[in-house]
Formats: C-alpha cells, sequence, structure tokens
C-alpha cells in the first residue's frame, strides 16, 4: 500500500490526497469505512461490574483476519469477554516484536440522546456515526485493513506484529489486557513496544500550523473509595459524629485542591515544542505556571498538554442513608484519581491530608502511570509517517491524561505509545468525541490514517 499514486485535493490545502486502490486492487479506504461500520453495529457496551460481551465483535474481528489466512485465535476470560490475538511475521527474527493492539469494548449510549442511533455504523455527509468511531473500533478497523492487505500482497514487516483486540478496557481491564498480560504472556513474547490509542491524530493549531501529538506517556488511575463512619441517631437531633457530614467536609475539601504543576519529561518536550511553534516565551519550570497560562500563550494547543500537567481528584459517587429522618452510620464516596509519572507519592500523601482523620480512603483501581522514551526509532518512524502524508505538519510527543491497556502490558516490558493517526479536519472536536454524545469520525480522517498505519508498521524496524 505504501507505493501508490498521489493526487491533488482541495478540502486541505498543502496534504495530498492518496489513492483509493493498490496497484493490486485492493480497496484499503474501503475496507476501513466497511470495518468500523460493522464493528460499531456490533453493541459491545460495557455497563462495568462484569457486564459486558465482547464475543460477537471478536468473531467478526477473527473472521476477517481468517479470510486472509492469518491465525487469529479468541482468547475468552469469562463467558462471552472474548479478546483476539494473531502475530504476524516479520521478515527479520532478529528484531524485537511490536504489539499493535485496540480494545472491543465500548462504554454505553443511550440512544434517545443522540442524533444519530449509537449502534447504526451509518455513515453521512462523509462521517461514520456510532459509538466507538473513536474509541476505538476505528483503529480496530484500520488495523484490519492494513494486516489483511500485506497477506492478500504477499507483504511483511521487518518486525513481528502481535495484535491484541481486548474487552474490558472501558472497565477494569480484568477481563482484558490485564488478564491476558497475566495468563498468556507467552502471546506477546519478545515484543518490546506497542501502540495502541491515542495519539497521532491531526490537531490544527491557531498559528495555522497542523499538529500531530503522539502519545509517550500516561498518567496512572488511582479510583478511589471514601469511608465515613460515625455515629447513627435521630434526624432531629445534634450530632457532631455525623458520618455524612464527614464525607462531605472531605469531598468538598478534594474537589477545591489546586493541584501544584509537576512537569514530567514527556510533556517539558510538548510544551517547548508547542511554545516555539507559538512563537511564545514559557518556562515549564516556572512556579506560576498552571493550565490558564497556558492557553493564554499557546492558544488551542494547550488542549494538547493542559489535562496531564498535575494530578487530578474529581469526586463521582456518593451513597449514604436510606431514610430522610435517619443519620446513618456510614457513609461512601468515591473519587476518580489520575496521576502524573512521579507523582504518586505526593497523590498519597495529599489524599490523606484532604480527607482527615474522620474518613478512609482506599484504592479500588490502581493503575501505574507510563513514561515511554521519544529518543528512539519506533518514534521517529511514527513521525516520519506522519509526515510522509503531510510533510508540512509539526509532531510533539504528549502524555495522556488519561489510561488505556498500555498500562497492563507494561507489566510485560513493553513500552507503549498512542499512535491512531487521523487526518481530521478543522473545526472538527475531537476530545469531546470520547464517550461524548453523537461520536462520529470522518471518512477521510480514516482513508489518511490507514496510510499512515500500514507506512509506520511496514518501515519501522
Amino acid at each position: 500500500m505504501t507505493d501508490r499514486t498521489a493526487v491533488g485535493t482541495n478540502e486541505q490545502p498543502g496534504i495530498e490526497k492518496t489513492a483509493k486502490v493498490t496497484e493490486d486492487g485492493i480497496d484499503v479506504e474501503g475496507e476501513v469505512v466497511r470495518f468500523t461500520s460493522d464493528l460499531i453495529r456490533i453493541d459491545t457496551s460495557n455497563r462495568g461490574s462484569g457486564d459486558g460481551c465482547e464475543r460477537p465483535a471478536a468473531e467478526y474481528v477473527a473472521e476477517r483476519l481468517s479470510e486472509v489466512g492469518i491465525d487469529a485465535k479468541i482468547l475468552e476470560s469469562a463467558p462471552g469477554r472474548a479478546n483476539v490475538v494473531a502475530r504476524v511475521e516479520g521478515t527479520d527474527p532478529s528484531r524485537p516484536g511490536l504489539l499493535v493492539h485496540g480494545h472491543l469494548d465500548v462504554v454505553p449510549a443511550l440512544a434517545t440522546d443522540w442524533s444519530v442511533h449509537p449502534f447504526s455504523g451509518e455513515v453521512r455527509d462523509g462521517v461514520i456515526w456510532g459509538r466507538g468511531a473513536v474509541d476505538m473500533k476505528n483503529m480496530d478497523a484500520m488495523i484490519l485493513a492494513v494486516v489483511r492487505a500485506w497477506a492478500r500482497e504477499g507483504r511483511r514487516p521487518v518486525r513481528d506484529i502481535v495484535l491484541a483486540f481486548t474487552s474490558d478496557e472501558e472497565g477494569t481491564t480484568e477481563y482484558g489486557s490485564r488478564w491476558l498480560a497475566d495468563k498468556h504472556a507467552d502471546v506477546f513474547a519478545g515484543c518490546t513496544e506497542g501502540i495502541s490509542e491515542t495519539g497521532g491524530y491531526r490537531f490544527h493549531a491557531a498559528s495555522g500550523k497542523r499538529i500531530y501529538p503522539i502519545g509517550a506517556g500516561e498518567r496512572g488511575m488511582a479510583w478511589l473509595r471514601l469511608e465515613a463512619r460515625g455515629r447513627a441517631g435521630h434526624g432531629a437531633k445534634p450530632n457532631d459524629e455525623n458520618a455524612v457530614s464527614r464525607l462531605a467536609a472531605a469531598i468538598a475539601r478534594i474537589d477545591a485542591y489546586d493541584w501544584p504543576v509537576r512537569v514530567t519529561p514527556t510533556t517539558r518536550a510538548a510544551l517547548e515544542r508547542l511554545a516555539d511553534l507559538a512563537g511564545a516565551q514559557l518556562d515549564p519550570d516556572d512556579p506560576a505556571l498552571n493550565p490558564a497560562m497556558l492557553r493564554e500563550k499557546l492558544g488551542p494547543s494547550a488542549e494538547i498538554v493542559e489535562m496531564a500537567i498535575r494530578n487530578s481528584a474529581n469526586p463521582t459517587m456518593l451513597n449514604a442513608g436510606y431514610k430522610a429522618n435517619v443519620i446513618p452510620e456510614i457513609a461512601i464516596g468515591y473519587v476518580d484519581g489520575r496521576v502524573v509519572p512521579g507523582g504518586e507519592e505526593e497523590f498519597m500523601a495529599t489524599m490523606d491530608e484532604l480527607v482527615g482523620p474522620d474518613v478512609n480512603w482506599e484504592f479500588t483501581v490502581r493503575e501505574p502511570t507510563l513514561e515511554s522514551p521519544i529518543e528512539t526509532p519506533t518514534f521517529r518512524a511514527m513521525r516520519e509517517a506522519l509526515l510522509a502524508e503531510d510533510p508540512d505538519a509539526e509532531v510533539v510527543p504528549y502524555c495522556n491524561s488519561c489510561g488505556t491497556d498500555a498500562k497492563s502490558f507494561s507489566s510485560l516490558g513493553i513500552n507503549g505509545y498512542g499512535f491512531v493517526p487521523l487526518g481530521l479536519p478543522q473545526g472538527y472536536a475531537f476530545q469531546t468525541m470520547f464517550h461524548g454524545v453523537d461520536e462520529r469520525v470522518p471518512v477521510e480522517a480514516l482513508h489518511f490514517g490507514v496510510h499512515v498505519l500500514d507506512r509506520f508498521l511496514s518501515t519501522v524496524n
């Protein structure tokens, strides 16, 4: 696929539009659209607490791989909780393997809130609609389209490519990537690096520059359960040991806390390059640095870095009491905490201080932070693949504020990168699509992405 004719387009000046069909007549652009749409139509909603079923999507993926002679295995961690793995052998067995993974589950969607049914996979006005269009059945489809084209063309990558289509990424990963890493580590033997969500997408800066952030780090997950205990009693009587009040006070302190900025090496590299592109004076070590300053100095580009410059903790759920005139003995709260690389000790010490002596807290989900090197042949190959399709663009590393399956695979010594290339048009609110209403992806974005992904996977060594 990498050898193809390019034609001009008026949609994105300065960017070439690649031909739709390869010399062998393989319609890779048509396939990536069809696969994305088909996968969206398979409802793989993950409601948490083990409530999910990825098996139909896993069977679809395995069938598409088997059609072109790729041996795909379905590994089921629990009834319906299915994962697909396969290995595409490279031409140089001395090279380390590369893991390419995407999750098959999606967060739930309420059809009445959407303009188009969230599981329709409808293609309308050059856009594919539905839950998973960007998170992340688009990448699943791009992976399928690329490796199928290789198989039919008789091409092989330089490195072994291990494919993993996982379940439960939108839950705890215990049925997906964590289970695979724990129970099927042999599948990933020889892999030293991996790619998955999120990064490689086109971001339009105020300067007119097109920027592609590549994920080279992730904040860690720190989901917390808070428990306040007190003295039960009548709601009409004074009570200075009210569990609800104690929990509410702790939650209010957590919500109001202004976390200090902590700039990691990945974020520092991003800040310095984005400041250069914006023509701004920005010192990453400035003690006054905060999101507002970033937006002032960097304009829209601040979006790339502002959520990953410090820890965060957001209250998400409360549960207490059983009757309006009864003060309960116990009140429970939940907090979604996220931790920058190197910020774990600060996070725990701060939580101890914020909750106070009358409330206990514990982790319900704890996942590590990630930071992968950027001065590597793999990172350079991602950059070169993007610039080959969009020569006037800029590429920067960044730290993902959320978490991905890469955390599970890091336990196997695999460095993870966020690389889901998408040629997004100006004005497309990409970040709001994740878990949002009316999630959708432009067809042209997928066409761009499948060619970038092919170029990268074909050339990385």
